[in-house]
């Protein structure tokens, strides 16, 4: 554990350090500035936030599950209300505050997966059938779901979903309950889909990124532009085309373009080996943690930055359609980084807390079924 826990901490230490390295490289001939100093100022609070949460134990946030769903769901409605919510390119995410702004469905992710955790540590083997496994915690998920989704937030509504449905499925909620759900949600996205003039076209500059680089699909043609100029050891830093105008977002979404042109083919992959060490670690605490509540709760943050991550990386490669989620640790942007520290501290209080010893349990009403370490043995 004590490797797993060193490993997890020096990842996240080697992408931070990138992350500030590559936001001064990609923002230094921007007209705002001051993008390092901001980012750096999120860092050291999101440090702070992640010392707290190792330190303190993971089974407090217990206690605080249920205020802080309640708290999540009171700004995703929020943000929704003019003159409250702020609204950027067609999308109304964020919150405006003091100096900086705030965006809720961060915070929602986190309120989500907490409680999830809770709900069905609570309800144990009770999560094989149909009423506790899939109905009461699908429309909780819906109705969070929903408030992202007409934001509109669609990668964070898929992210968010997709870890959910894997908690539950970990949990104990049969195949056979979540099939048709999953399939019906694939019919009416695909059907949304076809109505939305924006991500459809999204969808075909993906199919055909060279077909559409003078239109939808500009930002994906000039992220492979770059990666493809970068070659394997790259231009050197600071000496990236790409992000003179040529890349939008290049220091948020689209940072990991930036650093394959000027750092190469080896910093990408490195940076792709940093993420399955993350991941690998993370899934090595969830499954050694003390209990199924430390077991839903590791694995639920593990695949929130797992799956953020590599799907950041998809949309940079082309590999997925394109969709607005940065890359962990590195991209700009406040909130995101406080809450990925934050996971990092949960996972660090999981570790620390976990049993040395084999954990046995016996067969009871409220222990759990499903994919989990502490499964019950008969």
């Amino acid at each position: 554990m004590k490797l797993a826990s060193t490993t997890l901490v020096f990842v996240v230490s080697a992408l931070l350090a990138l992350g500030l390295v590559m936001l001064y490289s990609a923002t230094m001939f921007h007209r705002s500035g001051g993008f390092l100093g901001s980012q750096l100022l999120w860092c050291c609070i999101g440090l702070v936030v992640c010392l707290g949460a190792a330190m303190a134990d993971y089974q407090l946030l217990k206690k605080i599950s249920a205020p802080a769903l309640v708290l999540a769901l009171l700004l995703l409605v929020a943000v929704m209300l003019p003159g409250i919510g702020l609204e950027r390119n067609g999308a109304r995410r964020w919150l405006q505050l003091p100096g900086t702004t705030f965006q809720p469905s961060e915070f929602a992710k986190l309120a989500v997966i907490i409680a999830l955790a809770h709900y069905c540590e609570r309800k144990g083997r009770r999560m094989g059938t149909f009423r506790y496994g899939l109905l009461i915690p699908g429309l909780v998920l819906a109705l969070f779901l929903g408030l992202i989704f007409i934001e509109p937030d669609w990668g964070a509504t898929a992210l968010l979903a997709t870890v959910c449905g894997l908690m539950l499925f970990l949990a104990g909620t049969k195949l056979r309950f979540m099939v048709p759900p999953v399939i019906v949600l694939g019919v009416a996205g695909s059907f949304l889909l076809s109505q939305n003039t924006v991500r459809l076209n999204r969808i075909m500059s993906w199919l055909d990124p060279e077909g559409t680089k003078q239109g939808v699909g500009y930002q994906t043609w000039q992220s492979l532009i770059a990666l493809g100029s970068g070659g394997t050891t790259g231009l050197g830093l600071g000496n990236g085309r790409q992000k003179l105008g040529f890349v939008p977002e290049h220091h948020t979404d689209f940072i990991f373009s930036v650093i394959g042109e000027e750092l190469g083919l080896v910093a990408t992959m490195g940076i792709v080996v940093a993420f399955v060490l993350f991941v690998i670690c993370g899934a090595f605490i969830a499954i050694r943690s003390r209990d199924f509540f430390g077991f839903l709760l590791a694995s639920g943050m593990t695949l929130l930055i797992g799956l953020q991550a590599f799907i950041n990386i998809g949309v940079v490669t082309s590999t997925l359609p394109n969709k607005g989620l940065p890359l962990p640790f590195i991209s700009r942007g406040g909130t995101n980084l406080v809450v990925m520290l934050f996971c990092v501290g949960v996972l660090l209080s999981v570790a620390r807390f976990a049993s040395r010893e084999g954990q046995v349990k016996t067969a009871g009403a409220n222990d759990p079924g499903g994919y989990s370490p502490f499964r019950a043995k008969t």
